[in-house]
């Protein structure tokens, strides 16, 4: 796909700009069930070890020091830094399970450690859980794998980035979210300029592959100049990648968002002016619009692997291994291992009660039938590559793509006299003005949407 223009069409934002999926999976996690049998799961091994897919490991690490306002996060706030002891055991102990069910002679193309705060915990254990997992697993040992963790910048120092540097990871992804005093106050988040400079020199010293940072907009007393001025620290800076999250407020679902002064959040309008803004500044900037909230310079594997057609998404957003099966560990962790996903407990004692009887933490999970996995492969087309051709379904899946996707077919009508979109009888492509808008135009090929009318969605925008 090549690069196309972006486009702000303010009224079609007003007119489309409603509440949906983020399809970091489809079907998405609010269609999980308690349902899933040991037979679906041995069934799923078996058929992810017959098909010699590489592997994909997450690991959650759920500890916070101090709680960030805005969080919608699974965490755990404590600054009782020996909690991390037990649960890393457990982890351990959880590992060594799948380790025993599943062919790990197969490479760990892909490694992410998120949380809460994986730099919680101390550089030792860090490299206990590190030397654990290659025990266990096939990593590699050449630097090719994308090995990537979250940091948060306040609670580490340079000589922390060298020390994970020592043990294979070779991207990092930096919560930055604001550089304003006021804001980072007001929602209880601390980082400064200075701290993250000296975390970024360290890590180009030692040559870490990918460097990607985190914004949000949205958030009390900012505004575009705040933002803007954010962006100018930002850019001087350099990332290789940059994310730049709409901040949902939802005290409803997140009780810790109730802390948060709601009369200095931002009104929607000028939380779209920082977005055009963003979007703007970052594209005359160089940085190739990847989509929705991700960007990232042209040589940056990202936009790369968008560039060849092989761009995916995940549980931790665009990604550039989607051939992998992912096995996931940890409390609330979600893995997909053939067509099938599995979620870990959310609540902390219900993970630990189940490793310490010796079963598995699996709590929920979906079983994608054939229907699924089509539907599936048509959003992630979307979503990723901005285009759909319709040959490439229909021989994959066996399907007459027209008569199956009629009534989704009818309903992006309306959103091609829009303009947001291209529609032929063979492709699909997503117009500039429907970058933005991607996830309602995914929305018409979701079969449960429908079902998903109570369904509580962040904003698409």
């Amino acid at each position: 796909m090549t690069q196309a223009a972006f486009t702000w069409d303010q009224d079609l934002i007003d007119r489309y700009d409603l509440s949906g999926p983020r399809y970091t999976s489809y079907p998405t996690a609010p269609q999980f069930h308690n349902l899933i049998s040991e037979q679906d799961i041995h069934q799923a091994l078996a058929r992810s070890d017959a098909s010699q897919r590489p592997l994909s490991i997450y690991c959650h690490i759920p500890f916070c020091d101090t709680v960030c306002y805005y969080c919608a996060c699974n965490k755990i706030i404590t600054a009782n830094k020996a909690r991390a002891v037990p649960y890393l055991e457990r982890l351990f102990r959880e590992m060594r399970q799948m380790a025993e069910r599943i062919d790990v002679s197969r490479p760990v193309d892909q490694l992410h450690w998120g949380g809460g705060t994986p730099t919680y915990l101390s550089l030792e254990q860090m490299t206990a859980l590190m030397q654990h997992t290659r025990s266990l697993f096939n990593l590699h040992n050449d630097d090719s794998g994308e090995y990537a963790l979250e940091i948060h910048p306040a609670s580490v120092t340079p000589a922390t980035i060298k020390g994970l540097r020592a043990l294979g990871f070779n991207r990092l992804s930096m919560g930055i979210q604001d550089f304003d005093a006021r804001v980072q106050k007001a929602v209880n988040r601390f980082n400064s300029v200075e701290e993250v400079t000296a975390l970024t020199r360290a890590a180009r010293d030692v040559d870490y592959h990918s460097i990607s940072m985190d914004l949000i907009y949205g958030l009390p007393h900012q505004s575009v100049q705040s933002v803007s001025s954010t962006l100018d620290q930002v850019l001087a800076l350099a990332p290789d990648r940059l994310s730049l999250f709409n901040y949902a407020h939802m005290p409803h679902l997140f009780k810790v968002q109730k802390q948060l002064d709601e009369r200095a959040l931002p009104a929607a309008a000028e939380k779209l002016d920082m977005l055009h803004m963003a979007i703007d500044r970052l594209t005359r900037e160089g940085y190739v619009y990847i989509g929705m909230d991700h960007f990232a310079r042209p040589d940056d594997e990202l936009a790369r692997a968008q560039a060849a057609g092989q761009l995916h998404r995940n549980f931790q957003g665009y990604a550039t291994h989607g051939h992998c099966d992912l096995l996931a560990f940890g409390v609330s962790a979600i893995s997909q291992i053939d067509n099938l996903y599995l979620q870990n407990h959310k609540a902390i004692e219900d993970y630990d009660a189940a490793l310490d009887a010796g079963a598995s933490p699996v709590a929920k999970g979906f079983l994608m039938s054939q229907d699924d996995e089509l539907r599936k492969a048509v959003i992630m087309a979307l979503i990723c590559q901005f285009e759909l051709d319709f040959a490439r379904i229909e021989q994959q899946f066996g399907i007459q793509f027209n008569d199956y996707f009629g009534a989704a077919l009818a309903a992006l009508q309306p959103m091609q006299a829009d303009g947001l979109l291209s529609l032929t009888d063979r492709r699909i492509r997503v117009k500039p003005a429907g970058r933005l808008l991607i996830r309602r135009i995914c929305m018409a090929f979701d079969a449960y949407i429908p079902a998903n009318t109570e369904q509580r969605f962040s904003r698409i925008i």
